[in-house]
């Protein structure tokens, strides 16, 4: 017997930077501000992320390659990883991503890494990750969880004796 499921997918799209709360296009310009600060110069492909902490700070990060391509790091985890090694313990309540120059006009979403970095944040914070992800000036994505954009993710409970921590 064959049992079908569907994966659904919940998100807001915004039509500009201007229909979002001050607080969120303050943390999309933030982005948009440290992907200037982007080591790209094999993809010039710049990108920047800016966290937002559950105690209101804000840490930020942008991608830097290495000649090497699997060395770089992306955008979105050297803020995350930035964030949890001076804060540990805080929680992630929101993240904005933004390219700056992108083709088309539809926001980058995080890569599977990244995605698969979140999701694991959001399980060890045992609370959900909100996404901003936009290009300058132009449409926003915003996602009210991470999870929606890696559902069926691998997380501790595939590992042996591990125990998994409730999905938020």
């Amino acid at each position: 017997m064959v049992n079908h499921r569907k994966i659904a997918l919940h998100y807001s799209h915004h039509s500009s930077w201007k229909s979002l709360p001050k607080e969120d296009r303050e943390l999309l310009e933030l982005a948009a501000k440290v992907a200037r600060n982007a080591y790209a110069p094999y993809s010039k492909f710049r990108v920047g992320a800016a966290l937002r902490m559950d105690d209101g700070s804000t840490v930020t990060g942008s991608n830097q390659e290495n000649a090497s391509f699997p060395a770089g790091t992306c955008a979105e985890r050297t803020a995350l990883h930035a964030a949890m090694t001076a804060k540990p313990k805080g929680a992630v309540e929101s993240m904005a991503i933004v390219v700056p120059q992108v083709r088309g006009q539809k926001p980058v979403t995080p890569c599977g890494i990244c995605r698969q970095a979140l999701v694991e944040q959001e399980r060890r914070q045992e609370g959900p990750i909100r996404l901003l992800m936009g290009i300058t000036r132009g449409p926003v994505i915003e996602m009210f969880t991470v999870d929606a954009l890696l559902p069926m993710s691998f997380d501790s409970g595939h590992l042996p004796g591990a125990r998994r921590k409730k999905r938020s």
